[in-house]
């Protein structure tokens, strides 16, 4: 009988032994970034189809926006292809309060990606602005006269980090 319990109990240790080893192999594996560490970083909220995403905004195409908004300058994002990204919408000037970015994607969907191309939106003098919460309804004010969208060739990096309402 003890026999049967040593034999059992060292079996069950192999089987652990073996599951940590292969577990162990498939972790040392892959694709080692570091230690991972928390850091504090500023983030900001924009709308896609009606709700808010929350995003970071890490680095810009452009050295001039780069400064302006306190990211890192990264020239090499004018190689991705503008029409790879998918657009950022950003009103300049007048605009509605509470009026945050739009996005034209959002992660889940097949044409996201955190690089973004800029268009600028600006409301027409004569027109009263309306909050701006998704890119159909951007087509929508664009046709009835009130609202330009100016296409740049500028790229951010903006991974959106949490979808949804309240995100």
């Amino acid at each position: 009988m003890q026999h049967r319990i040593l034999l059992t109990g060292g079996l069950g240790l192999a089987v652990l032994a073996a599951a940590a080893g292969a577990y162990g192999s498939l972790m040392g594996s892959a694709p080692k970034m570091g230690p991972e560490a928390m850091v504090n970083r500023p983030s900001f909220q924009g709308y896609y189809d009606g709700h808010k995403d929350t995003y970071l905004n890490t680095d810009v195409s452009n050295k001039a926006e780069a400064k302006m908004m306190h990211v890192n300058y990264a020239p090499g994002l004018k190689s991705v292809a503008l029409s790879s990204a998918p657009e950022i919408y950003l009103v300049e000037g007048k605009s509605a309060a509470g009026q945050l970015a739009v996005f034209g994607s959002q992660p889940g969907e097949k044409t996201y990606s955190p690089i973004w191309k800029e268009t600028i939106l600006t409301w027409k003098a004569s027109a009263k602005p309306v909050l701006i919460t998704s890119d159909t309804q951007i087509n929508k004010l664009e046709k009835k006269g009130g609202l330009t969208e100016r296409a740049t060739t500028t790229r951010l990096n903006c991974p959106i980090i949490a979808v949804g309402k309240g995100a």
